[in-house]
């Protein structure tokens, strides 16, 4: 029952890469987005906020085909990063990672946004008061009063990027060994016979490290929610 192949062995250890990468990688970005949305206002941001958030809602289909007419080898953009630096997202893991992070920053950036917000900004202003920058009142007294939702963001977007399957299919294909992820391996099983018993393997594996993930996110929200109302 729980003798992997390989392969499967390959496509956990890939998934657990790509989800990692595509989660610090996004991270910086997202804290930063997080504390735009949460901290300033300017115009157009309901626009901005909409199409933030959008990923949720399009198809995964449709954001990994953006993806690759925009960084495929005949993108526009790909079509430079392949000619000047020799480098390409398409059906290469780093690709992966992208699309994951793409469809996860969503929820990355809303739970770091609603942490933000749930800073109590009399602090950040006493800080000001006693001499404080705007960068040192972020780093000493807004990131660690929202840390709890920072890790939360991060685990969220860490499950995302570990299931997501239909924009990077688009974008990276299903190559074993380099862009067959969990979700791809447990697709590629379903359509070979006998493959029933690879399925079930992979998805306990998918379930438990999702299931694991949700839980800390939503253990750390509660512990912030706990410590914000004391």
């Amino acid at each position: 029952m729980f003798d992997f192949s390989p392969a499967e062995l390959t496509a956990i250890a890939l998934s657990l890469k790509v989800a990692t990468v595509a989660t610090l990688g996004s991270l910086p970005l997202g804290i930063a987005m997080g504390w735009l949305l949460a901290r300033t206002r300017f115009p157009g941001k309901l626009l901005f906020d909409t199409l933030l958030y959008l990923p949720l809602v399009l198809p995964p289909v449709v954001t990994g085909y953006a993806l690759l007419i925009l960084l495929g080898n005949q993108g526009a953009v790909g079509r430079v990063l392949s000619d000047y630096f020799h480098f390409s997202f398409a059906f290469r893991w780093t690709g992966a990672a992208l699309a994951s992070a793409i469809m996860g920053f969503p929820l990355m950036v809303r739970a770091i946004r609603l942490s933000i917000e749930a800073v109590d900004q009399r602090l950040e202003q006493a800080a000001s008061t006693l001499g404080a920058n705007r960068w040192r009142v972020f780093f000493g007294v807004t990131l660690p009063l929202a840390w709890p939702g920072l890790v939360a963001g991060a685990v969220l977007s860490f499950a995302k990027a570990l299931g997501e399957f239909g924009a990077t299919i688009t974008f990276v294909s299903n190559i074993p060994g380099e862009t067959q992820t969990l979700s791809s391996a447990i697709y590629g099983l379903m359509q070979v016979p006998d493959g029933e018993s690879g399925v079930l393997r992979l998805a306990l594996v998918a379930v438990a490290i999702s299931f694991a993930a949700v839980f800390a996110s939503e253990w750390l929200v509660q512990r912030q929610r706990r410590e914000t109302h004391r």
